[in-house]
C-alpha cells in the first residue's frame, strides 16, 4: 500500500473522529437540567407562593367581616332594643349601622375580588404543574436516549482511536509528520487526485506529478502543498 493511500486513510479516519466528538460535545452540552424545565418549576413557586398570599388576604378580609358584621348585629340590637329613646342618640346609632353597612359591603366586594383571583391563580397553577409534568416527562426520555447516544459515541470513538493507532504504527514517521504539520495548516492534509484535478485546490495538476503520484510516492501538489492520493 502507497504512502498517500496509508494518510489518506488515517485522513478519513481522523475526519470521523472528528465529527464524532462534536457530536459527543453537543449531546454533554444537553446533559444535565433542562432550562424550560426550571423556567416552569420557578413560574409554578412564584404562583403557589401568590397562592398563599391570597390565602392570607382572604382570611384576613373574613376575619375583619365577621369582626363588622358582630358590631352590627349588637348595635342593631342597641337600637331596637327600646332602651333608647333619646331621639339624637337613636340617630347615632342609625348612622352607625348605614356606617357598618358601607364597610360590610365594601368588604364583601374586596373579598369577591380576592376570590376571583384565586380561582385564576389556583387554574394557572394547574396548568403550569400539567406542562410541568409533560415537560420533566420529556426530559428524561431525551436524557435516556442522550445517555444511550453517549455511550454508543464513546465505544465508537474507543474503536476509532484504537483503528488509527493501528494506522499510524503502520505509516512511516516521517510521513506522519509531514500530515499532521499540513493538517495543521490546512484542514485537509491529503487531497484525492480525479480526472487529473487535486481535489484540495481545484486545479488540473501537472503531468509530472501524476505520474509521480501514480508511482506510489509521497507526492504534495505543487499550488496547494496537500498530499495527492490517486485513488
Amino acid at each position: 500500500m502507497s504512502v498517500a493511500k496509508q494518510l489518506y486513510q488515517l485522513q478519513e479516519v481522523d475526519l470521523e473522529l472528528e465529527s464524532n466528538e462534536r457530536a459527543l460535545n453537543q449531546i454533554v452540552s444537553q446533559l444535565g437540567e433542562s432550562e424550560a424545565v426550571a423556567r416552569t418549576q420557578n413560574k409554578l413557586a412564584s404562583e403557589h407562593q401568590r397562592l398563599e398570599e391570597l390565602s392570607r388576604q382572604q382570611r384576613s378580609m373574613e376575619w375583619e367581616i365577621d369582626g363588622v358584621a358582630s358590631k352590627l348585629t349588637t348595635v342593631e340590637e342597641e337600637l331596637y332594643s327600646g332602651r333608647i329613646r333619646n331621639p339624637k342618640e337613636l340617630t347615632n346609632l342609625q348612622h352607625e349601622i348605614d356606617g357598618l353597612k358601607a364597610k360590610r359591603n365594601q368588604l364583601e366586594d374586596k373579598a369577591l375580588e380576592i376570590m376571583e383571583q384565586v380561582e385564576l391563580a389556583t387554574q394557572s397553577a394547574a396548568t403550569l404543574d400539567s406542562e410541568l409534568k409533560s415537560l420533566e416527562a420529556e426530559w428524561q426520555s431525551q436524557q435516556q436516549q442522550l445517555s444511550a447516544q453517549l455511550e454508543q459515541l464513546n465505544n465508537l470513538l474507543s474503536n476509532l482511536k484504537h483503528k488509527r493507532q493501528l494506522l499510524t504504527a503502520e505509516i512511516d514517521p516521517q510521513a506522519i509528520e509531514v500530515y499532521h504539520t499540513l493538517k495543521r495548516q490546512k484542514e485537509t492534509a491529503v487531497a484525492k487526485v480525479e480526472q487529473g484535478i487535486c481535489h484540495g485546490c481545484r486545479i488540473s495538476l501537472p503531468i509530472t506529478e501524476l505520474q509521480e503520484a501514480r508511482s506510489g510516492s509521497l507526492v504534495r501538489c505543487s499550488s496547494c502543498g496537500r498530499v495527492l492520493f490517486l485513488a
